[in-house]
C-alpha cells in the first residue's frame, strides 16, 4: 500500500528499527490510512521494551503499566492546540492482556515477541492491522499484516470483534460503545442510512453484555458518546444505542419519550422528534447538539392528557433541570453542563413578528447573553425542523436576527450601563457591598424597557431615588420586574397556541 506518513512518525519507526527493533504503524491511525482519511493520532506497536524505548527517546513519558510510552515529537497535527510545542507517538510493546477483573482494564499484561500475538488482544478487526513500512518514498509504502482480515471487513464495511466477541466484550466494556461509535463515525455523511453495520456475530454479543457497560466509568462512556453526538450522523448513532441496549445505560431518560405522543404541533413522539432535533441541528458544538437532543426530554414528565389537546406546561424548565442532572452524571465540565442547560431551559422564548417589542428582545438576550444568541437560534432551528416543517428558520426568525441586531447596542447587562459600581459609591457616598449590585440591576431592569434611560445623570438620579431602599427591597424590585415580564411573555405563549 502507498500512502502519505508524516516524517515524525517515520523518524520514529526508523530510530527504533536502526536500534534493531521491529517498529510498526498500528490501531486507527493504520485503520485510517487504509480508508484513505487522516489520521487524527498516531499509533506505534514494537517487540522494544519500556525501558528500552525510554533509553532511544529520551524525552518521552511513561506513566502507566501496559508497555506504552509517549514519545514527544514536533508539531505535526493540525488538531494540536497553538500553545502545544510537541505532539505524542504513544509506542507500545507487543503484549498480551488476561485477567480482566473490572471489565476495564488486565490485571495480567505480558510483553511477547510476535506482532500477530499483539494483533490478537485487540478489539476490532479493522483496529487489529499492523503496518511495516518497506520503502520511504514520497509515498510511503507499507506493508499490512492482517491476521483477521481487517481490509476484508473494511472492504464490505463491517465492524467485527476480533476472535470471540463475547470474550472481547467482556475484557473491555468501553468496546460497548466503541463498537456503535466506529459504525456512525466511519459511515458516510451523504448516505440516507448509516453504510458500515456491525457483524451479527458481534451485535448479538453486543446486545448480550449491555448490561455490563455500567461496570466502565462515566468518564469513558461520556467520551465515546460525546463522539458520537459530534459525528456527522448522531441521530444514528442514539438510535443504534437503543437498537443494542446500550442507551438505557447512557441516558435512560431520553427513552422514556419513546411511545409519547404529542399535540397539534408534532407529527413524530418526543423520542422521534428528539432524534429528528438532533440530526438537523445546523451547530457542530458539542453542548449545542446535547440540547438539542435533551430540549423535550422533560415533556413525558408534563404530560397532561392525550390526543391533539395534550399538554406540557413547563417542560422547558423540567428539562433544564433533567438535562442538568444527566449531564452532571455522565462527568461533562461544569461549562458543557450550564451551558446546555441554559439552551434547554430558554428553547420555546416567544417571538411573533407585531406582537413582541425590543425591550422583550432585550430581556430575552439578558437572559441568555448576546453570544448564546446563535446557539440558542440552532437549537430552535432543530427543534422546528425536527417538528416536521418544511421551514428551519422562517420569516419570524430572520426578523428576530434583524431586532437581536438592532438592540444588540442597547444595554442588556449591567456592565452595559453607563455608570458602574465605582460611580455609585463615589457620588452617592455608599460603601462597598451587594446593595451596589442590587442598585445596579434594578437600573438595568429600567434601562432595558426604555434604552433613553442609559443616561449616565438620568440613573445617577434614579439610583439617588431608589438608594433609601434596603438590600432585599432592591432585589425584589429587579426580580419582580423581570418576573412580570417574564410571565406575560410565558401567556403570550400560551395564548398563542393553546397548549406548549
Amino acid at each position: 500500500m502507498h500512502c502519505s506518513v508524516p516524517v515524525p512518525v517515520l523518524e520514529t519507526i526508523q530510530v527504533l528499527e536502526r536500534a534493531g527493533f521491529k517498529a510498526y504503524i498500528v490501531g486507527g491511525s493504520l485503520r485510517d490510512l487504509v480508508l484513505g482519511r487522516d489520521p487524527k493520532d498516531w499509533d506505534v506497536t514494537t517487540d522494544a521494551k519500556p525501558d528500552a524505548i525510554q533509553k532511544i527517546f529520551p524525552d518521552s513519558v511513561y506513566e502507566n503499566t501496559f508497555g506504552t510510552v509517549g514519545v514527544k515529537v514536533p508539531r505535526f497535527l493540525a488538531s494540536t492546540p497553538a500553545e502545544y510545542q510537541h505532539d505524542i507517538i504513544e509506542i507500545t510493546t507487543f503484549r498480551t492482556e488476561s485477567d480482566y477483573q473490572d471489565g476495564r482494564h488486565p490485571e495480567k499484561v505480558d510483553f511477547v515477541s510476535s506482532v500477530e500475538e499483539d494483533l490478537a488482544r485487540r478489539d476490532f478487526t479493522i483496529n487489529a492491522m499492523a503496518g511495516r513500512i518497506t520503502a520511504t518514498t514520497e509515498n510511503t509504502v507499507v506493508e499490512i499484516i492482517d491476521p483477521f482480515g481487517g481490509q476484508t471487513d473494511i472492504e464490505k464495511k463491517i465492524i467485527r470483534a476480533v476472535g470471540n466477541p463475547e470474550q472481547r466484550f467482556s475484557e473491555d466494556g468501553l468496546r460497548l460503545m466503541r463498537a456503535v461509535r466506529l459504525a456512525i463515525e466511519l459511515s458516510s455523511p451523504s448516505q440516507s442510512m448509516p453504510d458500515w453495520s456491525i457483524e451479527p456475530a458481534t451485535f448479538t454479543a453486543l446486545k448480550k453484555l449491555a448490561d455490563t457497560l455500567p461496570r466502565v466509568a462515566f468518564e469513558r462512556i461520556r467520551d465515546e458518546f460525546s463522539r458520537i453526538i459530534v459525528s456527522a450522523r448522531p441521530s444514528d448513532g442514539v438510535t443504534l444505542l437503543q437498537e443494542v441496549g446500550l442507551l438505557q445505560y447512557v441516558i435512560p431518560e431520553l427513552t422514556e419519550g419513546i411511545g409519547v405522543t404529542q399535540n397539534l404541533h408534532h407529527i413524530y413522539t418526543v423520542w422521534e422528534h428528539n432524534l429528528r432535533a438532533l440530526a438537523t441541528c445546523p451547530s457542530k458544538k458539542l453542548d449545542v447538539r446535547l440540547a438539542a437532543l435533551l430540549h423535550d426530554v422533560g415533556k413525558p414528565r408534563t404530560k397532561r392528557g392525550e390526543g391533539y389537546r395534550s399538554t406540557f406546561y413547563n417542560h422547558d424548565h423540567v428539562g433544564a433541570r433533567m438535562t442538568r442532572k444527566i449531564l452532571e452524571r455522565l462527568r461533562y465540565s461544569k461549562k458543557v453542563v450550564d451551558h446546555a442547560a441554559m439552551l434547554v431551559d430558554n428553547h420555546l422564548f416567544y417571538y411573533n413578528v407585531g406582537e413582541v417589542t425590543e425591550a422583550s428582545v432585550r430581556r430575552l438576550i439578558k437572559r441568555v447573553g448576546l453570544e448564546n444568541m446563535d446557539d440558542l437560534m440552532a437549537v430552535r432551528i432543530g427543534d422546528r425542523l425536527g417538528s416536521g416543517v418544511p421551514k428551519a428558520k422562517p420569516y419570524k426568525l430572520r426578523h428576530l436576527e434583524y431586532m437581536i441586531d438592532k438592540v444588540s447596542q442597547d444595554a442588556t447587562s449591567v456592565k452595559m450601563l453607563k455608570i458602574d459600581g465605582s460611580v455609585l459609591m463615589t457620588e452617592l457616598h455608599l460603601a462597598p457591598g451587594p446593595k451596589i449590585g442590587a442598585l445596579l440591576e434594578c437600573l438595568l431592569a429600567e434601562v432595558i424597557d426604555d434604552p433613553g434611560l442609559n443616561v449616565r445623570q438620568l440613573l445617577l438620579d434614579r439610583a439617588r431615588q431608589l438608594m433609601d431602599n434596603d438590600l432585599v427591597v432592591l432585589r425584589n424590585l429587579a426580580k419582580e420586574r423581570i418576573d412580570r415580564e417574564r410571565e406575560s411573555e410565558d401567556r403570550a405563549i400560551r395564548g398563542r397556541h393553546r397548549v406548549v
